[in-house]
């Protein structure tokens, strides 16, 4: 009977065992499935997002920083998962991914905030490298989009770094979208002076300067009735390139051909 006892109680184990071996070797073989094709799904999925993103023509540098975010955020949706098909309880593991990430978007939320901005600028495109704007109290050309700053290039030859977060919630002025510029100038005649004839002379002296656009044409009307002065509006047009050559050009070719005119 001991014997007996003793057999059956081995068996009952080794089958149990058994059992056990071919449980576990279906949820090995599950996981590495899932692994192998999940591996393949990942890869073909970021090939997708570079393949829209190079069409969309989207900054190389966000390009390859979304195409690694997205990569490693399904690896690790993956990896998650082959742990849950072999048993193991992922919630912990979840929620430990879940409190660190929370403790790190707390510790770098200037960072991420510039981040989003430097990528949507980098997508919807409110201006571009080579492009002349006023923002933050900054004019100059900008030279460089990075992720976190844009660079710009002011009149001065001085660079100004601004940050993306702010750029991407402040107010933004592009001259350079149009391809073409009002230069705004003001020129005061006396009283005594005969205006149609001082409108004549400006838009003369507009017309002649090569770097002054002919469309839409220059333009010379009264402004105001000063104290001393009977004031004008100049306004020339340009490229953005050649603003300021416009700018201080017009306003010395102006006063020689009044001066000329007396």
């Amino acid at each position: 009977l001991n014997l007996m006892e003793t057999f059956n109680f081995e068996s009952y184990d080794f089958l149990k065992y058994k059992e056990l071996a071919i449980e576990y070797s279906i949820k090995i073989a599950i996981a590495i499935g899932i692994l192998v094709i999940g591996s393949w799904i990942v890869k073909k999925i970021v090939k997708i997002v570079k393949k829209t993103m190079i069409k969309g023509n989207m900054e190389a540098s966000l390009q390859n920083f979304l195409s690694d975010l997205i990569n490693w955020a399904l690896k690790a949706l993956l990896f998650i998962t082959v742990l849950s098909q072999l048993g193991i309880a992922t919630s912990s593991f979840i929620a430990l991914i879940g409190a660190a990430g929370l403790a790190l978007g707390l510790a770098l939320q200037g960072s991420l905030a510039n981040f989003a901005g430097g990528a949507l600028i980098l997508i919807f495109k409110p201006f571009k490298v080579g492009d002349l704007i006023d923002a933050q109290g900054e004019l100059g050309e900008v030279k460089e989009i990075q992720i976190f700053v844009t660079k710009l290039l002011t009149p001065g030859n001085k660079v100004a770094i601004i940050p993306n977060g702010i750029l991407s919630n402040e107010t933004i002025k592009n001259y350079s979208q149009e391809g073409k510029l009002r230069v705004d100038l003001t020129i005061g005649i006396s009283y005594d002076s005969d205006i149609k004839k001082a409108k004549e002379i400006l838009k003369k002296t507009l017309n002649s300067n090569p770097k002054v656009l002919q469309d839409p044409a220059p333009a010379v009307t009264v402004s105001e009735l000063a104290d001393s002065a009977v004031n004008l509006a100049v306004r020339p047009w340009a490229t953005p390139q050649d603003y300021w050559d416009v700018y201080f050009g017009s306003l010395e070719a102006c006063k020689n051909a009044l001066d000329k005119e007396n």
